[in-house]
This record gives C-alpha cells, structure tokens and sequence, in this order.
C-alpha cells in the first residue's frame, strides 16, 4: 500500500472567505462540489487544503484526508486491527471509494481511493 497524498480537511461557514485568504498563499481551486472546495498549488498539486461547509455523504466531517493506491486493503487492515469504523467502504457519485475511520486520539481520518 502506498499514500498518493495527505490533505487537512477544515470544516468552515466562511467559504469564500477562507478560499480568498489561502488563494492569498497560492492555493488555486482544483474542485468545487459546492459544500467541498479542494485547493490545491499549480506547482507542486499535491500540496492541497479541503474546505467544506459539511460532508453531505457522511454524518460527521473529517479531520484527514489520506488518499492511498489500495482503499479496500487498508479498509481490510483497520478493520482487522479493530479500529473504529465511522462510515464503511463505498463508492461517491464523485469517483472515489472512501471510508472513515477513528484514528487513536479519535481524529476523524476520510481515506479514500479515486476509481
């Protein structure tokens, strides 16, 4: 298993706000579902912020996102560990496979895979 890229999740009300002052550092706007906006830099798109006002697919919002190459095999090792599921493994009208799962100081971790 590898991780393509980490990114903060920051739940927010100040959306345009928030978009404006990091636009400021140089984050550009990769995607905007409306309720989620990800930025990302032109120059290195890894180095990414997400922005959401809810997440609308799940009951709580995440801390973390944690994109890696194998969703299903690290859903199969946390579970195995017996870690706390938040929302089980499914695919998002958007293109990715996710699930959340409860880090140990009870962090909200969104790790997911694109399809």
């Amino acid at each position: 298993m590898s991780v393509r890229r980490v990114v903060p999740d920051v739940q927010t009300d100040a959306m345009e706000e928030n978009r404006d002052f990091y636009g400021l550092l140089g984050l550009e706007e990769a995607m905007d579902l409306g309720w989620v906006v990800t930025l990302a830099s032109p120059s290195n798109p890894t180095a990414q912020l997400i922005l959401m006002t809810e997440d609308r697919t799940a009951p709580v919002t995440p801390d973390i996102s944690v994109e890696v190459d194998d969703v299903d095999a690290v859903y199969a090792a946390v579970r195995e560990r017996g870690s706390e599921i938040v929302v089980p493994l499914r695919d998002e009208e958007w293109g990715v496979r996710r699930f959340f799962v409860k880090d140990p100081d009870g962090r909200v971790v969104n790790v997911l895979g694109h399809r």
